[in-house]
C-alpha cells in the first residue's frame, strides 16, 4: 500500500512539474511573438512586406487648401519606406498610375510608366489598388522598374471619386492640384503616354 501511494503521490508531482513547465514556457514565447508582431508594423508600414524598402520613399507632403477638382481627400499607406500620404495634397505636374499586380494590362504599359519615370520632366505615383497579394505587388514594382513612389488602396478608396472600373487607369494633376484628364484603361504605346503628357500637363518631354 505504502508503495502503491508512494507511486502515485510521486505521478502526481511529475504531472504538475510537467503542467507548471508547460505554463512557464508559454509566457516568453508569447511575449516574444507579441514583440516580433510588434517590430514587423513599422512606423509607415514600410518593411511588413520582404522587398518593401527597396521601392523608392514615399515623400513628406505639407497640407495644403483644398482646389477644384482635386484627388480625392484620403490619405493612404505606402507601399515602400515613407509617411501616408494625403492625396488632395498633392501638386503637380503629377502623372498618378492605378494599378496591381493581378492586371494584366497594367503590365502591358509599366514599361511606357518606367520609360516617363526616367525623364525626370513629371512627378510619378502608383496606387497598388484593390491588391490582396501585397509581396506580389513589391515583385511587380521592382521588376518593372517603377522607381517612383507607390501607395496601397486595398479598400478601392478612390473608386467613386476617380471612377475606377478597375486598373489600369492614369491620372494627370497639373500644377495647382486640379486632375485635368483621366485615361481609363491600358496605355498602348510610349507615344500615347507622352503625348498625353505634353497635351494635357503642358510638358514638353
Amino acid at each position: 500500500m505504502n508503495h502503491k501511494l508512494g507511486s502515485r503521490t510521486t505521478l502526481c508531482l511529475i504531472a504538475g512539474l510537467v503542467a507548471l513547465t508547460g505554463v512557464v514556457a508559454c509566457g516568453p514565447e508569447q511575449a516574444g511573438s507579441k514583440q516580433e508582431s510588434g517590430g514587423s508594423q513599422p512606423k509607415a508600414s514600410s518593411n511588413a512586406v520582404a522587398g518593401a524598402d527597396q521601392l523608392a520613399a514615399c515623400p513628406s507632403t505639407p497640407s495644403k487648401p483644398p482646389v477644384s477638382n482635386a484627388l480625392p481627400d484620403v490619405t493612404l499607406r505606402c507601399l515602400g519606406d515613407g509617411p501616408d500620404i494625403r492625396l488632395a495634397d498633392l501638386r503637380g505636374p503629377l502623372v498618378v498610375n492605378v494599378w496591381a499586380q493581378w492586371c494584366g494590362p497594367c503590365r502591358d504599359e509599366a514599361p511606357y510608366l518606367a520609360e516617363l519615370a526616367k525623364t525626370g520632366k513629371v512627378q510619378m505615383l502608383g496606387i497598388d489598388y484593390a491588391d490582396p497579394r501585397p509581396e506580389l505587388a513589391v515583385k511587380f514594382a521592382t521588376d518593372e522598374g517603377l522607381a517612383y513612389p507607390h501607395l496601397v488602396d486595398a479598400d478601392k478608396t478612390i473608386q467613386r471619386a476617380l471612377k475606377v472600373a478597375g486598373p489600369p487607369l492614369t491620372a494627370f494633376v497639373d500644377k495647382d492640384g486640379a486632375v485635368v484628364y483621366v485615361h481609363h484603361g491600358v496605355l498602348t504605346s510610349q507615344q500615347q503616354l507622352d503625348q498625353l503628357v505634353r497635351d494635357k500637363l503642358g510638358v514638353t518631354l
